[in-house]
């Protein structure tokens, strides 16, 4: 991209990043969810969705660096995209190995497919927390920047959110423990509508960078629960119910920052999409309890084991 500020080029290499992120995120929690169930260890994706928040934090730090060493943005494309190939390399060496096809076969039994109702309300409710996750992850500089008296703030938020994400996505396996996944879910996406909410509120720095910290240490958690949640219900093959999850989030992220684009410039202010914004994650938890009420598996899964 630092390469070309042709519209259509552009658009192909988003296509292309947002292809491989998500393509590279479930061929990663898959192999990782194997390599946990064939060593015996708890199926949780925590500590793999750590390094998440940790790359947000690290990104905004070396915008900050490079923002001041004066380079252009073309200039930090070109560092981040060399920063990245290195990152490769210990992420290639230390991913775990594809199991051999016996081993997978042997562990088949155990899959348990969910009911279609499961399906159907499961997707939509993470449809709703991707329409919420994108629009903060993606306007919350600008917001920032533009709030009376924080302009030059927006990275610094952007840390806050990296840096209580890492931490917290564990903390979110420990309550899953004690409450379930469904359970821990819901609570997730109600403090995540909160967070979104509160800049709306409150217009000081500690609200804002409280926001910024609940933000964080929510949405990576529902990203973490439901991932971790659809590798349990299919053991063998966990990247089945992953990628049809990630196609329903990542579908949110096409329409809603469009949306909110065009409330903005409509309106000149964010508040709408802000507001929209909660809303579909506040419906996204209140599927999810529905679900809960209605379903055996999702009963099941929420048993305190």
């Amino acid at each position: 991209m630092a390469l070309t500020e042709n519209l259509w080029l552009w658009s192909l290499w988003r296509f292309v990043a947002g292809l491989s992120s998500a393509g590279s995120m479930l061929i990663a929690s898959g192999l990782i969810m194997h390599w946990l169930l064939r060593h015996k260890q708890r199926a949780e994706l925590g500590i793999h969705f750590a390094g998440l928040g940790f790359g947000i934090a690290l990104s905004a730090l070396l915008v900050e660096l490079m923002l001041s060493l004066q380079l252009d943005w073309r200039a930090q494309w070109q560092y981040f995209a060399a920063f990245a190939v290195l990152l490769a390399i210990p992420a290639w060496r230390w991913l775990p190995r594809p199991a051999v096809v016996t081993a997978a076969a042997q562990s088949r039994s155990a899959d348990t497919p969910p009911s279609t109702r499961f399906y159907r309300l499961m997707l939509a409710s993470y449809f709703c927390a991707g329409y919420g996750y994108v629009i903060s992850a993606t306007f919350i500089v600008t917001i920032v920047e533009r709030m009376p008296g924080l302009s030059g703030s927006g990275n610094l938020s952007f840390i806050v959110l990296g840096l209580a994400a890492t931490p917290a996505v564990l903390l979110w396996d420990l309550i899953a423990r004690k409450t379930g996944y469904l359970k821990a879910i819901v609570l997730a996406l109600i403090l995540q509508a909160v967070s979104i909410l509160l800049p709306l509120w409150f217009s000081a720095l500690t609200a804002v960078l409280l926001s910024a910290a609940l933000f964080g240490a929510t949405f990576v958690g529902v990203v973490s629960l439901v991932l971790t949640m659809a590798g349990r219900l299919y053991p063998s093959k966990p990247a089945k119910l992953m990628g049809k999850m990630t196609l329903a989030y990542g579908s949110a992220q096409v329409i809603a920052p469009a949306l909110t684009g065009y409330l903005a410039e409509t309106t000149g202010q964010y508040d709408i999409g802000l507001y929209l914004a909660a809303g579909f994650v506040a419906l996204g938890a209140i599927l999810i309890v529905v679900l809960i009420a209605t379903d055996n598996t999702a009963q099941q899964l929420d048993e305190v084991k």
